[in-house]
């Protein structure tokens, strides 16, 4: 969360202190101490902060000074918008016509320190406790939006289909390269040996960083990992080492495979590791989560197993391959069509509290179905798939009946073959 607070919400943050319950009083009173605590620093950095914010506008019409906040406390945001903002600039979408420059601050400590290493080779950080107010200084200011970056932050999503147009913002030192070559080894992966990451969404990540919230919203987004063991080990026989991913999870696989490897489990990881592996896998399995950035930012294939909500599908990318939950109607024993869901919004429902409220319950995909789409993203890095006249009618026929909405730019991605063939009802 942010450090500073701004003068227009303090009511509002008094307010829910008052009506908060005791533990969540608690909390908030903590912070609050913690704030406290802060304000010698934040008032030595006031005067600064304002002469910087007055030298600022005055230099504007010639120089412009951009400002804004990493948002770091949580990692597919902090890989993925960060990209994305850069991807933009790439191109001249958001980028001043005058000469300029854009100053980042961590509002908090980043969840990835390996990822905010790499992000400070090449981006502008400044120190957080003069920039923090000068961002506040300036938005309290009227006039002060042309100094914000505003809506490269905001966002994950490639709808400008930037990312296979650029390569990678984010690059290994040679030591760090030797560094994650010892890493793969003490792994047990040779030297030269394809692997996969997997990685898996539960409930464990955002309980343990903040366990005082109700994170009960997100739970149609999990999945077991258990699911995910069939197709595991028919990589291994296609000679991948899989790297089960996660800093914190529920359960640990459950298979002995010397070429399975629970890296979430067994004490070895770290955050330098998280990177460097989702940075250099054949192709990565997600069940859609925050660590999916971290390949996607270095432009590496992905299955995305399970996605939901239908209409938030990655679909930028032709190196994207997907299948999604089912949804089933509880009160009329059947699945929804893909119709059906994307009339009734909750293709769009982001809180477990909606799909309840309509009585709807997503199912995940079974082992034998995961497996298929792993298969086919072999096969297609590998040129050997092959698709029927048939496959390209259903994918023709899905990525019709989905919304064009901002979520999507052009279309690129698939849909696993095998799961269109056997849920043909599904596009009726």
């Amino acid at each position: 969360m942010p450090l500073f607070i701004r003068t227009p919400n303090l009511l509002q943050r008094l307010k829910q202190v008052l009506i908060a319950s005791p533990l969540e009083r608690k909390r908030k009173l903590k912070r609050a101490a913690q704030i406290v605590a802060r304000f010698p620093i934040l008032m030595f950095c006031f005067s600064p902060a304002l002469l910087v914010v007055l030298v600022v506008r005055i230099i504007r019409p010639i120089f412009l000074i951009r400002v804004e906040a990493f948002i770091c406390w949580r990692l597919g945001h902090f890989a993925g918008n960060t990209d994305l903002y850069l991807c933009e600039l790439d191109a001249g979408i958001n980028k001043p016509k005058v000469p300029f420059l854009d100053i980042w601050y961590y509002p908090c400590a980043p969840c990835n320190h390996q990822l905010a290493r790499m992000w400070n080779r090449v981006l502008y950080i400044g120190p957080a406790n003069l920039f923090g107010l000068v961002r506040d200084i300036n938005d309290f200011i009227p006039g002060g939006k042309v100094h914000q970056i505003g809506e490269n932050t905001n966002s994950d999503r490639d709808v400008n289909n930037l990312l296979d147009r650029y390569p990678p913002h984010l690059s290994f030192l040679p030591e760090e390269d030797k560094m994650g070559q010892e890493g793969l080894r003490s792994l047990g992966i040779p030297k030269g040996a394809p692997f996969v990451c997997l990685a898996v969404r539960d409930d464990a990540y955002l309980r343990n960083q903040s366990p005082h919230l109700d994170w009960s919203r997100h739970d149609y987004r999990d999945c077991d990992v258990q699911n995910y063991i069939l197709a595991s080990k028919k990589l291994t026989e296609r000679g991948y080492f899989v790297v089960r991913m996660g800093a914190v999870v529920n359960t640990a696989l459950k298979v002995e495979h010397p070429m399975i490897i629970d890296y979430a489990t067994r004490g070895l990881r770290n955050d330098f590791m998280d990177v460097y592996l989702g940075a250099n896998c054949a192709f990565c399995i997600s069940s859609t989560l925050g660590f999916d950035m971290i390949p996607i930012s270095f432009r590496r294939p992905i299955v995305f197993v399970d996605c939901a909500p239908l209409e938030l599908l990655r679909t930028s990318s032709p190196s994207y391959l997907s299948t999604v939950k089912k949804y089933w109607l509880s009160e009329q024993e059947r699945y929804m069509t893909a119709k059906e869901i994307f009339i009734s919004g909750s293709g769009r429902f982001q809180a477990t509290s909606d799909f309840k409220e309509l009585k709807i319950e997503l199912f995940e995909s079974t082992p034998q179905e995961i497996l298929e789409v792993v298969l086919e993203m072999d096969d297609r890095l590998k040129k050997q798939w092959k698709s029927t006249d048939e496959d390209e009618i259903l994918q023709q026929q899905f990525f019709e009946l989905l919304p064009k909405i901002s979520y999507h730019g052009e279309i690129r991605s698939r849909i696993g073959s095998d799961f269109l063939r056997k849920n043909q009802d599904w596009l009726v």
